[in-house]
């Protein structure tokens, strides 16, 4: 029981770190200057390769010319994708900061 709970808390700890390799920022203009979040999911199917829907980041901006996208795969995208990588289903999540 105890090698099982130190697996357990092993694969999480895993989970925490490799979420946030997965880490693409960029700036437009001279970046966020409030703390104002917008976020929505990026769907893709065949590991990646094709994009299921498409989010804008200049929209999520609401016309913003200084603002902030981060691209991540953070902890919660790689739970669901535990269960729809079996259908070859990912996510990603895409935050604006304007």
């Amino acid at each position: 029981m105890r090698r099982k709970l130190v697996m357990a808390c092993f694969a999480l700890a895993m989970v925490g770190l490799l979420s946030s390799c997965m880490t693409n920022l960029h700036k437009v203009g001279t970046g966020a200057a409030g703390s104002n979040v917008t976020e929505q999911r990026q769907w893709y199917i065949l590991w990646g390769l094709v994009p299921l829907n498409q989010v804008d980041s200049n929209a999520m901006a609401g016309g913003s010319p200084n603002y902030e996208i981060k691209t991540q795969m953070n902890v919660l995208d790689v739970v669901m994708n535990i269960f729809t990588s079996a259908v070859t289903v990912y996510s990603r999540t895409v935050t604006v900061t304007k």
